[in-house]
């Protein structure tokens, strides 16, 4: 069984990124101080960190018609939290990047995906296989 990941990102407003990480993901809290929040997002450790200054990267490349956000994160979820987690973010309101849909439909590694950004502009891409030994498939 893999090992959970740690990433430490950037947010300009620590309350916008608890109530975002928090109530509209679901991610529980774990530890945090004036300056970092840590969060356990299905699983793994992300932390965000406060930078006042902080401010989205606006770069882009094309995958399967999409122009995706560079750099993103995010997590493979089983089908149906894959499910569950888009229509948690559309009843919050959060607007989709790319909508949910199907990517590579038909072809060696199919999944499902769907990108939006945290309220500070960082990326996220969230995904599922019908069939988990796609993920690494050529």
């Amino acid at each position: 069984m893999p090992r959970p990941f740690h990433l430490a990102f950037p947010v300009h407003d620590l309350a916008a990124a608890r109530t975002f990480y928090g109530e509209v993901l679901g991610c529980p809290e774990g530890r945090s101080s004036p300056q970092w929040i840590d969060f356990d997002l299905f699983g793994h450790q992300i932390v965000a960190h406060l930078d006042p200054a902080a401010k989205p990267v606006a770069s882009s490349n094309a995958v399967d018609g999409h122009d995706v956000p560079v750099p993103h994160f995010g997590v493979v979820l089983t089908m149906e939290d894959w499910r569950a987690l888009a229509a948690r973010v559309e009843a919050a309101g959060i607007p989709f990047g790319i909508a949910p849909h199907i990517r590579f439909q038909g072809q060696v590694g199919e999944q499902a995906t769907m990108f939006f950004r945290d309220p500070s502009g960082n990326a996220l891409e969230f995904k599922a296989f019908a069939d988990d030994s796609m993920l690494f498939a050529k």
